[in-house]
């Protein structure tokens, strides 16, 4: 317990560390103002704006904007889809890789699109080192850089007097020019320091012990793993993600894959309190994340430390904890941590397989992902929490008769009715889906275990598509039309409804002129706020999801206590 609760201390004040510089950075990445940064920068950038034929760059409302933002990503899922349909005609494929069938394309696409890399394929064997290389890790970049803008965008809005939000594609070049590109490169140099390969070679052929050849696949790898986290992606070279000791050949592999998915979520409510210069209100926001991020991370390292309950019963030692599925040179320690942050940030990585969690351990990664909104993925996660910020003022304005204001704007029925569209599509694209699965033989087809289990196993793919994750319990055979289509629309779902309505919220909160601050105003950057918004989370995930999460987690630990 000892040495977790060291490893668990380290990896938080090097995340400090790294995350208070890069808030900081952020604010200057973004500014309206000019900057030093624009001396190196926008040389590269006004290149980009002239190949791609951008020549208006006045800032926008918030319709063109999320037009903007539709029409860019709707060109590139395009283009994505095209690519892995010919794959098998393009270079750098020695393995004689075949073209990607329709259905698994049309679900590839839109999982990497939208910030899921939810992968029904194996990589080594289901894509070539090209395809690896320009679609997956350049649709790492956009769809990250995507989540970036929003969550500037909004945070523009609730900063600014004006009734602009910017302009899509400034700050979508910026997110890759001046933030991911520049980390990516940093985090790849640390991981081939590490041990984790970078080459075009498609594989190795090695002798074993035993004296026989084996091949094993490699790859540009390590570019891949640092765009992966950075952007809270998840999608892996190889099939076994982070578990694989290529992509993760170490304790400090690990750290580093930990710290690269968590520097920008973490960095993103200290650079809140920064642009809207209320730095209190951004740690207030950040320490509600860490709150529950911490008690989740108790929970599953504690369930997992105590061991499987059905095998304690029969007397085996759990003094390991329960190891199934997790790798030796990780531990309970750093597989838990692991589990936690990948479903907190919404990158969908593993360094263990979650199939093999126990019945206790899965419900962390359940609700972390239901919730959605404890760091969250890149960018998108915090605007998330704004919602739910937005939604406890004006809960806790009414219940102590104080005007709902948010930083100076009054909150109003058309504010409250957007975050309720956006509050109410996230359960409806997971339970929904999730029903008709159980009712067709479609879908129950693809569940490897009957009772409780099987139940849980749905519904964590669906969960997993719905908040844009893409870690899956891997028991579940997915990789039919019936899965590759129901989940890949739950992810366009998930993605792009939530984003197009808090957008809408950014732009209506424009509108209003600020109403200054009076003894009658709700303050929101004092710990009462942050008990309140901790409250608002909390309640709204466990009254929307408790009862489906008892049918299959909670009720499977009662059966084998």
């Amino acid at each position: 317990m000892g040495n977790a609760i060291l490893q668990f201390l380290l990896i938080l004040m090097l995340l400090f560390v790294v995350a208070v510089p890069l808030a900081k950075y952020l604010h200057l990445a973004f500014s309206r103002e000019n900057t030093k940064l624009d001396r190196f920068f926008f040389p590269f950038e006004k290149f980009i704006y002239r190949v791609a034929g951008i020549k208006n760059l006045e800032e926008t409302g918030w319709k063109k904007y999320s037009l903007a933002l539709l029409f860019a990503n709707a060109a590139l899922l395009v283009i994505s889809y095209l690519i892995l349909r010919v794959q098998t005609f393009l270079p750098l494929n020695p393995g004689k890789i075949a073209n990607m069938e329709p259905m698994l394309s049309f679900n590839t696409a839109v999982s990497f699109m939208t910030n899921t890399n939810l992968q029904h394929y194996s990589g080594e064997t289901g894509l070539t080192i090209l395809t690896q290389m320009i679609f997956v890790t350049m649709m790492m970049f956009t769809s990250a850089s995507t989540g970036l803008a929003v969550a500037i965008a909004v945070i523009r809005a609730l900063s600014s007097k004006g009734k602009t939000i910017g302009n899509f594609y400034q700050d979508y070049i910026r997110a890759n020019v001046r933030v991911l590109l520049p980390l990516a490169v940093i985090v790849t140099l640390f991981l081939v320091a590490f041990g984790v390969p970078q080459t075009l070679d498609a594989s190795t052929s090695v002798t074993t012990l035993e004296g026989k050849v084996q091949i094993i696949a490699m790859g540009p790898v390590a570019s891949l793993e640092s765009i992966k986290h950075i952007g809270t992606n998840g999608g892996g070279f190889f099939g076994v993600n982070a578990a694989h000791p290529f992509e993760n050949p170490n304790a400090v592999t690990n750290i580093l894959h930990i710290l690269a998915m968590w520097c920008i979520p973490a960095a993103l409510p200290i650079t809140y309190g920064l642009m809207v210069k209320n730095r209190k209100q951004g740690w207030v926001l950040f320490g509600t994340m860490l709150a529950i991020f911490l008690v989740m991370l108790t929970v599953i390292y504690c369930a997992e430390q105590a061991g499987n309950p059905a095998l304690n019963n029969e007397g085996f030692s759990s003094t390991q904890g329960s190891m199934e599925g997790k790798e030796v040179r990780f531990g309970i320690p750093l597989s838990s941590f692991f589990t936690a942050l990948t479903t907190a940030a919404t990158t969908g990585t593993v360094n263990n397989m979650h199939d093999t969690l126990t019945p206790i351990g899965s419900l962390v990664p359940f609700g972390l992902m239901m919730l959605n909104n404890v760091f969250g993925g890149e960018g998108v996660g915090f605007v998330n929490l704004l919602m739910y910020a937005i939604l406890a003022v004006f809960l806790a304005g009414l219940m102590v008769g104080r005007t709902p204001e948010f930083l100076g704007r009054k909150i109003e029925p058309r504010e409250m009715k957007l975050i309720v569209i956006a509050l109410l599509i996230h359960p409806l694209i997971i339970l929904g889906p999730s029903a008709i699965a159980f009712m067709t033989h479609l879908g129950t087809d693809a569940i490897s275990n009957a009772g409780f289990h099987g139940i849980s196993q749905v519904i964590y793919e669906f969960t997993s598509a719905g908040a844009n994750n893409g870690s899956g319990f891997e028991g579940l055979g997915d990789n039919t039309p019936f899965w590759n289509i129901s989940t890949g629309v739950v992810m366009l779902l998930g993605r792009y409804i939530s984003i197009i309505a808090l957008l809408a919220v950014a732009g209506s909160l424009t509108q209003k002129q600020p109403v200054p601050e009076t003894i009658g105003t709700f303050r929101t950057d004092n710990a009462t706020f942050g008990i309140i918004l901790i409250g608002t989370v909390l309640i709204i995930g466990a009254l929307t999801f408790f009862p489906v999460l008892v049918l299959g987690p909670i009720a499977e630990f009662l059966s084998i206590r």
